[in-house]
């Protein structure tokens, strides 16, 4: 197979490089060039993260800010398919990965050329993606799949192991209690199987079917849930941003948007839940799995 293949992606943990490596491993044994490229910001982010230079990347994460990546060359000018990793940061795609999508240069790379977008996170993506959807439709990228790896423990279990890992560093059982936090290593080994069936789809050249496929193999599960959350937060966090984004002194205000966060996560949500449970979730059944399904594409309404 003589088929050139990008896969482009940003990680600061090495969790996405990871999923990366698994994804494209049946590409490269078919016989595809896989080119791979790992894109830095120029002002790096920490990792492990500070919780100030956390919640202070917020209003540039909603608002889509681009900022200044360090410089790269590509082997080609033209691939028959682009593969974009990212992670979401407060409902968006990552600071490097959305500055990448609007880059004049990257988008003359991947105009009218097959993407499929890869993720890794803890549970909410939709925002996310959503976003990426009109950056890569402004590019006249042609997005044909989508593949979202969560971290499959609950809400609040996750909620604590990922800011262990964050703040720390450090990917192990935080207290000796709490499972590993970020995707299984089973889930990361796994993300072959969906590399497979992109393999079969980039040899026909022939994309049409490939995201009810990879929605039949669940490499995205749209759970009401965190849909439910994310729909309300989306909102929300756009507001705070364009509050904060103004102001000359924001510290004050990110820790009023951090307390916020907190207590929508643990509190709020599941009294809101509760009552959409209660009032209104059974007489939507219809309307829900028309968003499931719109959410679980890759089209943009």
């Amino acid at each position: 197979m003589s088929k050139k293949v990008l896969a482009v992606y940003f990680t600061q943990s090495g969790q996405l490089g990871e999923i990366i490596d698994s994804f494209t491993g049946p590409l490269a044994a078919a016989g595809a060039t896989v080119e791979k490229l790992q894109i830095s910001p120029v002002n790096k982010f920490p990792f492990p993260w500070s919780t100030p230079v956390f919640f202070g990347a917020m209003p540039e994460s909603v608002l889509l800010v681009p900022a200044e990546l360090e410089s790269f060359q590509l082997k080609e000018t033209h691939y028959d398919l682009v593969i974009i990793g990212f992670q979401p940061w407060f409902l968006s795609p990552s600071i490097p990965v959305s500055s990448l999508l609007q880059q004049p240069a990257f988008k003359a790379v991947i105009k009218d050329t097959p993407v499929v977008t890869v993720s890794g996170c803890r549970n909410m993506w939709i925002n996310a993606q959503e976003k990426n959807k009109r950056l890569l439709r402004n590019a006249d990228a042609k997005l044909v799949g989508n593949i979202a790896l969560v971290d499959q423990h609950n809400n609040y279990a996750s909620l604590v192991t990922i800011l262990y890992w964050m703040l720390t560093g450090k990917k192990d059982r935080k207290w000796g209690i709490f499972p590993k936090p970020g995707v299984s290593d089973q889930d990361i080994r796994h993300a072959s199987v969906f590399g497979e069936t992109v393999k079969e789809h980039l040899l026909k050249d022939d994309w049409t079917e490939l995201q009810p496929r990879l929605v039949e193999q669940k490499a995205v599960n749209v759970k009401y849930q965190y849909m439910f959350i994310e729909r309300k937060a989306g909102r929300l966090f756009l507001i705070w941003a364009n509050i904060i984004s103004k102001k000359k002194k924001r510290t004050g205000w990110l820790v009023a948007f951090k307390y916020y966060l907190l207590i929508a996560l643990c509190i709020a949500a599941p009294i809101i839940l509760t009552v959409d449970a209660i009032l209104f979730k059974p007489f939507l059944s219809k309307r829900i799995q028309r968003q499931k399904k719109y959410y679980s594409g890759v089209e943009l309404i």
